[in-house]
């Protein structure tokens, strides 16, 4: 009986021991997480600035005429090609060049005029002025030798007071005829000649102008393409009235087009003028540059404007739709990167991400990010070059919780940290 106590109280003391020992067992083997890692590596980057943006062509022109008249013909329709100082259309214009007819017969007679003022009428009142004063002071001359004659034979008495009287008026004539003259002489010197010759001279300017007038009106009845480019409008038919205020014809030049987009200020602050970008839209895309960056904010957005210019071969893309732009706004030489999976965020909203260590370990370790270009980012603080990221399986992981890295992505990232020792 006693043997039996004692051989059940052993087997409740192993039964004890054996349970306390795999409770022991349990705690000291924690779980271990399969994860997949890459190496942080250091590496050129790209911070591109994606954004919607409106097409414009690079160049258009409404042509509207200068003057109403009814439309004569069009020699473009909409869609056709044209050049610079290409004829689009003509106006009708038989009155004007009726016109033109008048004022060139006015402005032939005013030249005929001015020759013949400059050349004969002018030369011919001089002449006689010029003889009149002669022949007075002549006639003056004349006058006083008899007047002196008389004068001495009436002191001799061998002449009546009344001969000598009559030779003194005759003298006072001569000598106010002789003044009328010289004074007429000097005065067309002076002031007749030259205004006479201005005269003739304002008559033909103002003849000429009217003539030149009228030929412009003319000119203005053939419409005209101020630049190269296509046809997008043109609203009147042959027969209708064109308007001086309204548009006869619109071209536009799509060989180079123009995005303009609206870029919030926090990216636009990085984009300088001349910084590649490309246009994409409608199955096509196109290489240019930043043209424009527009020095003021739009107070309703607080957006900045930036225009992108890009050559438009065989003039696939069309003003008015609307594209995407991305402009590399900054290019980095030497940038820690790693692929986007790995990037976490924390419970206070900042960022974060698990690195694999030599001790089989995660170890966390908040991170500053820099630009982020598709399925990388740039590390500016947290991470060095060669170190490993957990990119799969670090969702939920606890700092030094236990990992095993798996064989694949060891093999990568072993190459790559070889890679990375190599470079440096």
């Amino acid at each position: 009986m006693l043997k039996a106590q004692v051989c059940i109280a052993l087997a409740c003391l192993v039964s004890l021991a054996g349970c306390s020992g795999s409770k022991d067992t349990g705690a000291e083997e924690a779980p271990t997480t399969p994860v997949s890692v890459a190496t942080a590596k250091l590496q050129p980057i790209t911070h591109s600035i994606t954004a919607e943006a409106v097409l414009y062509p690079i160049n258009q022109a409404t042509i509207v005429p200068k003057i109403s008249a009814p439309v004569q013909k069009f020699f473009v329709n909409r869609g056709d090609h044209v050049r610079a100082g290409q004829v689009l259309a003509t106006l009708e214009n038989r009155d004007l060049l009726a016109a033109v007819q008048e004022s060139k017969g006015l402005y032939e007679q005013a030249q005929a005029a001015y020759q013949t003022t400059s050349t004969a009428t002018v030369a011919d009142n001089f002449t006689k002025a010029k003889t009149d004063m002669i022949f007075a002071e002549e006639n003056l001359d004349a006058a006083k030798k008899l007047y002196e004659s008389r004068e001495a034979l009436f002191r001799e008495g061998a002449l009546a007071r009344k001969l000598v009287e009559d030779s003194k008026v005759a003298l006072v004539q001569a000598q106010s005829q002789y003044d009328t003259a010289k004074q007429f002489f000097d005065s067309f010197q002076r002031v007749g000649r030259p205004q006479q010759l201005r005269s003739a001279q304002g008559q033909l300017q103002a003849a000429k102008a009217h003539y030149q007038n009228a030929e412009a009106q003319v000119s203005y009845t053939e419409i005209r393409s101020p630049i190269s480019g296509l046809v997008s409008d043109r609203p009147l038919h042959v027969g209708e009235m064109a308007s001086s205020g309204s548009a006869l014809v619109s071209i536009v030049d799509i060989s180079k087009v123009v995005a303009r987009s609206n870029i919030p200020v926090h990216e636009a602050s990085s984009i300088q003028v001349g910084r590649p970008a490309t246009i994409t839209g409608g199955g096509a895309e196109l290489h240019g540059k930043v043209i424009v960056v527009s020095p003021t904010v739009d107070a309703s957005t607080t957006t900045v404007e930036v225009w992108v210019e890009a050559g438009n071969p065989g003039e696939k893309m069309k003003p008015g739709v609307t594209v995407q732009v991305s402009i590399d706004a900054e290019h980095i030489d030497n940038a820690v990167i790693v692929p986007a999976a790995a990037l976490l965020s924390t419970d206070e909203g900042g960022d974060k991400v698990m690195v694999a260590g030599k001790d089989s370990m995660a170890h966390e370790r908040p991170v500053t990010v820099g630009v982020r270009e598709k399925d990388q980012v740039q590390i500016l603080k947290g991470v060095a070059a060669g170190e490993q990221v957990i990119v799969d399986g670090a969702l939920g992981l606890d700092d030094k919780a236990k990992i095993e890295v798996s064989k694949k992505s060891e093999t990568e990232s072993g190459a790559g940290g070889k890679e990375e020792g190599t470079n440096e």
